[in-house]
């Protein structure tokens, strides 16, 4: 006989909403990550250099690398 008791009802419902608000978040830097590289793409050269050397420099590594992968830019 199964027993479900309010404790594994509890560790549930906390996994569920923390699973939930992990996905959430990594949506979210999708989100905003390919906004802003559309925008990127978007710019002129000399611009898009300008903004990509005001960022991090994994950030922009990042962006650069995507901008060669979807626009063939650089």
């Amino acid at each position: 006989m199964l027993l479900v008791t309010a404790t594994d009802v509890t560790v549930w419902i906390i996994s569920a909403l923390l699973a939930l608000g992990i996905g959430w978040s990594k949506y979210a830097k999708w989100k905003i990550r390919d906004k802003l590289v559309c925008d990127l793409a978007a710019m002129d050269r000399e611009r898009r250099e300008k903004m990509l050397s005001r960022m991090s420099p994994d950030l922009a590594m990042e962006a650069r690398e995507e901008l060669m992968r979807r626009f063939n830019i650089f």
